[in-house]
């Protein structure tokens, strides 16, 4: 197999001129270790980005960074749940090896982490926002993090002293202004590496106050697979994440919510909580009232109501990149800065009738990412391969020139976005969920995405395979792992996760996987 991790890019370039974001040329001769900034969003589901084919979203921001640079079309996180997939960008190994398979455990600070390599190369670290692994990982010379999730409105931080304050404000905005601040403060003699970890869109969809409302004039267009009945799925009929039963009106759609004790609303203050009031009481739902919705009607209006908060979340979030990429365009930092914006993983808007994340189903499965390097990636390039999120650690390192060790699971993209051949890279991708029985019922789980074929070993809570044709059937509706036509086809995929079990040193699923 091609050892992608021998390529490293050189602190010096040749003597190549590029079009910088600025549409000046760039003498990537005179180019020292980039600056990194990594925007890590919580739950922004990639089909709710403009870029990946949203005609609805409000995100110039995120579609502007996929058109200076790289949309990548094919990542796959391989556990699909906030703590684990932050503890797999910063270990680059699967979350049976790195120890934080589930949001519950605390993350082991006595592990190698990228963010080590880099300081000890040079960079000056940070990480500014959400980071949710109950400890604070070694490699970091600053943070000023939410303690938990975090609230969105006038939110607390602890910060690298230990000192824990209440900022009045959003927390999109107030994550982004720190964010400038400390690149403001750096050492400008050395190159930065910076974590954006922002809270949005994580549930329950509060938007900032200037954004309350701005999909409302929308009448968004159900899935197709809304009324999934789950035929022939059990662990995907015993689930507890529909929009129909398990999304409440008052929480999580703030009709008649009992605001006094809304772990948010609690901390609006002024004319922040009446605006919130306002709209949500005075508005919303006396509109709900006056409808006097059931069945099908209330399970609908309630999809309604979700995408329009959720997306209205979102739109600070996308401002807020905007503001990020404006002030390294002033400061003529973008030229020598790879920006990547990223969700932690992906979420159902209404697929299958469900929120949340956590099966290996394609919406969960995939996550946006999308990666600006001017005069090294070509703008407006696309990446079709199968890239993860163990690849990020290896990129990062790749292109500030380190060497990536071995012990890392990913491979850096960097061939792929400097349009380097590359005909052994993976073709399949192995996952493995374990969080269960709460918060939402999803059977704990392993398996094997290739391009045509997913093949899912539920175990726990059930104990079934599933197997789904992604080309004849995108949308995974029907199981066909029972079919005795495909009795050869099984047995085959069999052995290829079987590889891929191997090859990660899952010896728990090994073990699973051999019982009946």
């Amino acid at each position: 197999m091609l050892n992608y991790k021998k390529y490293a890019l050189p602190f010096l370039l040749p003597v190549i001129l590029f079009t910088g974001t600025s549409g000046k040329k760039i003498d990537t001769s005179k180019r020292k270790q980039p600056n990194i900034v990594f925007i890590f969003s919580d739950d922004h589901a990639y089909q709710a980005i403009g870029a990946y084919g949203n005609k609805i979203a409000q995100t110039p921001n995120i579609d502007r960074i996929a058109r200076e640079g790289a949309l990548f079309k094919n990542v796959f996180i391989t556990n699909s749940i906030c703590g684990p997939s932050r503890a797999i960008l910063l270990t680059g190994k699967y979350s049976h090896v790195n120890g934080f398979t589930r949001n519950e455990v605390r993350f082991d600070t006595n592990q190698l982490v990228f963010p080590q390599l880099l300081q000890q190369n040079g960079y000056q670290t940070a990480w500014i926002g959400k980071l949710h692994l109950k400890n604070v990982p070694k490699g970091l010379d600053y943070w000023n993090l939410l303690p938990g999730q975090g609230h969105y409105y006038n939110p607390s931080f602890i910060n690298t002293n230990n000192d824990t304050a209440k900022v009045n404000g959003y927390v999109t905005d107030i994550i982004t202004n720190n964010s400038i601040d400390w690149i403001e403060k750096r050492d400008t003699d050395k190159p930065f590496f910076l974590v954006v970890g922002q809270k949005a869109t994580h549930r329950e969809w509060l938007p900032a106050i200037e954004d309350l409302g701005a999909y409302d004039h929308i009448n968004f267009p159900l899935p197709t697979n809304f009324y999934d009945d789950y035929k022939g799925r059990e662990a995907a009929k015993q689930q507890d994440m529909t929009i129909d039963k398990t999304m409440l009106l008052d929480s999580d759609l703030k009709i008649h919510a009992d605001y006094e004790k809304m772990r948010d609303y609690n901390r609006l203050e002024g004319e922040q909580k009446k605006k919130f009031y306002d709209y949500y009481e005075n508005k919303i739902s006396k509109e709900f009232d006056e409808k006097k919705l059931s069945d099908k009607a209330l399970t609908e209006w309630k999809y309604q109501r979700y995408m329009k908060d959720y997306l209205a979340t979102a739109n600070s979030l996308d401002r807020n990149i905007g503001k990020l990429l404006a002030y390294l365009d002033k400061t003529g930092l973008a030229e020598n800065t790879i920006v990547i914006y990223a969700s932690d993983q992906g979420f159902y808007l209404g697929e299958h009738g469900w929120f949340d994340k956590r099966f290996m189903y394609e919406e969960s499965l995939r996550t946006a990412f999308v990666m600006r390097y001017p005069g090294v990636i070509k703008p407006g390039t696309v990446i079709n391969n199968f890239t993860l999120g163990q690849d990020w650690s290896a990129t990062l390192l790749d292109a500030a020139g380190i060497k990536v060790p071995k012990e890392i699971q990913g491979v850096s993209v960097m061939p792929l976005v400097k349009g380097k051949k590359a005909p052994n890279w993976r073709k399949q991708v192995y996952y493995h969920y374990y969080e269960f029985p709460e918060p939402h019922h999803v059977s704990p789980h392993f398996g094997m995405r290739t391009e045509q074929y997913k093949l899912i070993r539920f175990y726990g809570g059930i104990n079934s395979w599933e197997l789904y044709d992604l080309k004849t059937d995108p949308d995974e509706m029907k199981n066909i792992y029972e079919m005795k036509k495909n009795t050869t086809l099984v047995a085959q995929l069999k052995t290829q996760l079987r590889n891929l079990m191997v090859q990660y040193k899952d010896t728990a699923a090994l073990r699973i996987a051999e019982m009946r």
